[in-house]
């Protein structure tokens, strides 16, 4: 009887941990959003030394000079780096730094560094998703143990989480453009430190949630739809991919694959969790993309709190990069990559009972102004660091709001790195939205076949 009454009790903890259900927040405390909090759910107010200012609303205005599509690629560009970090003087500010970015240091001790710049408080929030994240907060729930979504629509669904898998719903579904239209590059990084193209690609990210004239009641839960048309090298040129994610855990992510050779599409329900992305030529895992794409059930997700922390932010300057001067040996260049201090949720994953992925923990380090996972840690079974994770948020006026592209996957154990959705020497561009059905198997076959 003892036993069963201490198993009992640990399954209730068990899934309290992992997923907390039905966890809308009260009206009185909904109101933090209009008063010491922001709309999204950040400290509106600054730390106690001032490195990290006060939100006074993000960048709503015209970033004036030169633009790579939408992105204006001058912002801040006459600052100039406030600290330097490398293995050098790491130990004095190794508090704030992630693990994976302290393991990049001494990985690559003469080359890899952070230059930290002045903080900027960016993320401006339209103020039509503002009202909608307020809405969320008292109506939005999760479900099937937290693995799918209800009441949701146009806004962080979660801006007061109260568990780690509400949190990482949070990044899932920040803001993003109704659809854009861009351009990019992926890159296999080899041991050797060299690089080679992996992928060109042609795509479409459309956000059914963020659509402005629709709402929760007439939303199907699609979140995102992406199309992608593979250019380059030439053996992987017409091939396309046609992939919807939705909220409802039994059609958590639908793919479809156009293949040139045997001229028909096929379902590619492969195409996600630890799968290698072949349009990366495997050096990424699907659910690595955009920080973490994808179903949430492969992981208990656990809050470890929040902290101050240096990650990439505002890098709107190196999307106006040219690639050559991007990359260096191993790793990004850090002459242009630009990183702020800022705080962060740390959210912690861990393969689920019964489940598997080939990576058994992962630690996600979320930004508390937009949600976007800026740096991401992977462990393997034995709990060594294996993997860690940059992305690079950069503003974007035309929303206006904070996205992010490219990321950057380093495998620290072989030695190599994926780059996924660089957009530099490219084209990044918000355009009206396409018609749903454009995202389909269907719609990928009428147009392979012509």
């Amino acid at each position: 009887m003892l036993k069963k009454k201490i198993l009992a009790a640990s399954l209730v903890a068990l899934l309290n941990g992992a997923y907390t259900a039905n966890a809308e927040v009260s009206a009185d405390e909904a109101s933090k959003l209009k008063k010491e909090l922001t709309p999204l759910g950040a400290e509106r107010a600054g730390n106690k030394d001032g490195s990290i200012p006060p939100w006074d609303g993000g960048i709503t205005a015209t970033v004036p000079g030169p633009k790579m599509g939408d992105i204006p690629t001058a912002l801040f560009q006459n600052e100039k780096p406030i600290a330097q970090i490398s293995a050098k003087n790491m130990a004095q500010f190794a508090d704030k730094l992630s693990e994976g970015v302290q393991a990049m240091m001494k990985k690559y001790p003469e080359s890899f560094r952070v230059d930290v710049y002045q903080t900027h408080r960016t993320a401006a929030v339209p103020s039509w998703i503002a009202d909608n994240t307020y809405k969320n907060a008292v109506r939005c729930k999760t479900k099937d143990g937290g693995l799918s979504l209800e009441g949701c629509y146009g806004g962080i669904p979660f801006p007061i989480p109260k568990s780690g898998v509400e949190a990482i719903w949070n990044h899932q579904l920040r803001i993003e453009p109704e659809s854009k239209d861009f351009v990019f590059k992926n890159y296999a990084g080899s041991s050797d430190g060299s690089r080679a193209l992996a992928s060109s690609n042609k795509t479409n990210h459309q956000h059914p949630y963020y659509y402005k004239g629709g709402s929760a009641e007439k939303w199907d839960g699609d979140y995102r739809l992406i199309r992608m048309y593979q250019t380059d090298p030439p053996f992987k040129a017409g091939e396309s991919l046609v992939i919807r994610d939705n909220v409802e855990m039994d059609k958590a992510r639908q793919a479809w694959q156009y293949l040139v050779g045997q001229r028909r599409v096929r379902r590619a329900p492969t195409v996600a969790y630890d799968t290698p992305d072949f349009v990366t030529s495997g050096a990424v895992y699907f659910d690595e993309v955009m920080g973490f794409m994808g179903a949430v059930d492969r992981f208990q997700w656990k809050i470890l709190g929040k902290k101050e922390l240096y990650v990439p932010y505002n890098n709107n300057a190196f999307m106006g990069t040219k690639t050559d001067e991007a990359f260096v040996k191993y790793h990004l260049n850090p002459d242009k990559v630009r990183w702020e201090l800022h705080r962060v949720w740390i959210v912690e994953a861990t393969v689920a009972p019964g489940k598997r992925h080939a990576v058994a923990k992962r630690r996600f380090y979320l930004d508390e102004d937009t949600w976007i996972s800026v740096l991401a840690d992977g462990y393997d079974a034995e709990g060594k660091l294996w993997r860690t994770t940059q992305v690079l948020p950069f503003v974007d006026p035309a929303i206006p709001a904070v996205v992010m592209l490219p990321e950057i996957v380093y495998n620290l154990q072989a030695n190599t790195f994926g780059v996924v959705a660089m957009l530099n020497d490219e084209t990044y561009v918000a355009k009206p939205p396409k018609p749903d059905s454009w995202f389909t198997g269907d719609a990928l076959g009428a147009e392979g076949t012509r």
